[in-house]
C-alpha cells in the first residue's frame, strides 16, 4: 500500500492498495496502520465506519460536520462513484480547493479527508458501496449540509442526479453556510 498526497487539497491523501487477483478474485489490504503513520496520522484516531449502499445516479453531499470536524477515511468497496472532497478550513492554503476522485471495488483505493472538508459522491454503477472510517462519533447536531449543485462550487457531477435526499435536496449555498458559520463568503 502507498500513500499518495493529494495537491489540491492541504492535509488529504489517497491510500493505493495492492490487489492481489487471480481466477478466483483479487485479495487486498485496505487499511494499514503503518502505513497511515508514515503520513503523520493517527490510526487509531478512526472510532466509528460506517458502511451504505447506493444506487446508480444517487448524489450523497455536500456534507461536513461543525465544531471540531470530522476526518474521513472513505473507499468504494463495491462498484464505482465519483467522490468529491471541498476544503472549506479558513486557514488552509487550500481553501475553497476541490478534488474530485474515481474510487472504485476493483482499485479500493481510498482518501483521507481531514476535518473541515466537505464531502459528497455519485453512484456511477447499478450499486455502489462507500465505507467510511471517522475519527469521532457521529452527532446528528453537527450535521452541515451544502447544495451539490451551488453553481459557486460547480462540481461536474457526471450524471444527472436521480436520487437526492430532502436534506440534500434543500440544502443551502456555499455562501449561505459559511455566513452562518462566521466565516467570509
Amino acid at each position: 500500500m502507498k500513500a499518495t498526497e493529494v495537491p489540491a487539497i492541504n492535509g488529504a491523501y489517497l491510500f493505493e492498495p495492492t490487489p492481489y487477483a487471480d481466477e478466483r478474485g483479487f485479495f487486498c489490504r485496505t487499511f494499514d496502520a503503518e502505513v497511515v503513520r508514515s503520513v503523520g496520522l493517527d490510526p487509531n484516531a478512526f472510532v466509528q465506519h460506517s458502511v451504505s449502499r447506493s444506487v446508480r445516479g444517487v448524489l450523497r453531499g455536500l456534507h461536513l460536520r461543525s465544531g471540531a470536524g470530522e476526518a474521513k477515511l472513505v473507499r468504494c468497496s463495491y462498484g464505482r462513484v465519483f467522490d468529491v472532497v471541498v476544503d472549506l478550513r479558513p486557514g488552509s492554503p487550500t481553501y475553497r480547493s476541490r478534488a474530485f476522485f474515481e474510487l472504485s471495488g476493483e482499485t479500493q483505493l481510498s482518501v483521507y479527508i481531514p476535518a473541515g472538508c466537505a464531502h459528497g459522491f455519485q453512484a456511477l454503477t447499478v450499486t455502489a458501496d462507500v465505507s467510511y472510517r471517522i475519527d469521532r462519533p457521529h452527532d446528528p447536531a453537527e450535521d452541515v449540509t451544502i447544495a451539490f449543485d451551488d453553481p459557486e462550487l460547480a462540481i461536474p457531477w457526471p450524471l444527472p442526479a436521480v436520487s437526492v435526499s430532502e436534506r440534500d435536496r434543500k440544502a443551502p449555498s456555499l455562501a449561505e453556510v459559511l455566513r452562518h458559520e462566521g466565516q467570509p463568503a
